[in-house]
């Protein structure tokens, strides 16, 4: 069994690591992180019935692992923090995906799990299973997401 959880991990650490990337700033947050979930997905190990495919099971726990230990270690919110500016480590000129990831850390939880998803290019209904909504609001909210992604861009790039 344990030979076999590792393979898991092995085969799918990519999608904790965006899970990791996406929830916290920090190496080492990341690092512990990626820890807890992977400590998570071993004590869920034996009840995993592959009533679901794997990865549909590990974004579950990962999901909520990464949303219920970002609650109990969110800092107050300070006014500076939603300012960035060049100084405080947003460079210029950036690549895209670390412009796209420093938009993402402006939208709730719950668009960040969409998102997450979106990217991995999980169909609407394994979204769906993972979320527990409907597909077509899976749908919807990807749209609004979208638009909402744009503006935060534009923002971040322009500074308006």
């Amino acid at each position: 069994m344990k030979d076999v959880f590792l393979d898991l991990i092995s085969q799918h650490q990519g999608l904790i690591h965006k899970i990791c990337k996406l929830y916290r700033d920090g190496k080492e947050d990341r690092q512990d992180l990626f820890q807890e979930i992977v400590y998570q997905l071993w004590k869920s190990y034996p009840q995993f019935r592959q009533e679901s495919s794997v990865t549909t099971w590990m974004y579950r726990v990962a999901l909520n692992t990464a949303l219920s230990s970002f609650r109990k270690q969110k800092p107050p919110v300070s006014y500076t923090d939603s300012l960035p500016d060049t100084e405080a480590g947003y460079p210029e000129e950036e690549g895209q995906e670390e412009q796209l990831f420093r938009a993402l850390k402006h939208l709730k939880d719950g668009e960040k799990a969409i998102v997450s998803l979106f990217l991995e290019d999980m169909s609407y209904r394994e979204m769906a299973e993972i979320l527990g909504i409907s597909e077509n609001n899976v749908g919807v909210r990807i749209n609004r997401i979208k638009s909402k992604l744009k503006e935060i861009i534009k923002e971040l790039s322009y500074g308006s």
